[in-house]
């Protein structure tokens, strides 16, 4: 039987406790028996300036995760052509890893844009999607699409973006990231 493994796309610039919260449910409240964080290089819908480079994002996560055997770091998307599509990267791995069932984790605001995913129809006919639910975000028409199914993890009003901003402004974070995250933050002097 193949393992069921959950892939956690994003930036992760820098990882934080809310990811690793969202990761770890996921692994342990589901039928899930990994979870793989599958750092993006480059989206190509954020802004480029405030991206760490992708080996430093790659660094910190492997900090983070470095002790969880049952939490994996992916920089695939680094050795794909840009931009990356989620589904060239689901193909891919599926391929590399046949003894795999690959589930694509999400927060449920990914749904108001999913139709406009790179062959999202293709997406929902061979894989799962397990989303988390977020504030604010309606499932919509996904509600009850036979591919998708929907999860009440805990979750931290808490962002990369709020992260790197209260660095630059000199706040005290460290509580907000894994321990050897942030010292390495502050070792790098990273968003200051």
């Amino acid at each position: 039987m193949k393992q069921k493994t959950g892939l956690f796309f994003g930036s992760f610039n820098p990882v934080h406790i809310g990811h690793l919260i969202v990761a770890a449910y996921m692994r342990d409240f589901t039928d899930l028996e990994q979870v793989w964080f599958v750092v993006s290089p480059q989206n190509p819908l954020k802004d480029k300036n405030s991206l760490l480079p992708d080996h430093h994002r790659l660094m910190l996560l492997k900090t983070a995760i470095e002790n969880d055997p049952g939490l994996r770091v992916s920089d695939i998307e680094f050795k794909m052509p840009k931009p990356s599509y989620t589904i060239h990267t689901l193909t891919w791995l599926a391929e590399k890893y046949p003894d795999k069932e690959f589930v694509l984790i999400a927060g449920s605001d990914i749904l108001e844009s999913f139709h406009k995913w790179k062959n999202y129809e293709v997406l929902l006919e061979f894989y799962s999607v397990y989303i988390y639910n977020r504030p604010g975000s309606v499932p919509g028409k996904y509600l009850n699409h036979p591919s998708i199914k929907f999860f009440d993890a805990p979750l931290m009003e808490i962002s990369s973006s709020f992260i790197r901003n209260a660095i630059g402004n000199g706040k005290d974070v460290r509580y907000m990231l894994p321990p050897g995250v942030w010292e390495y933050v502050k070792e790098m002097h990273f968003y200051e």
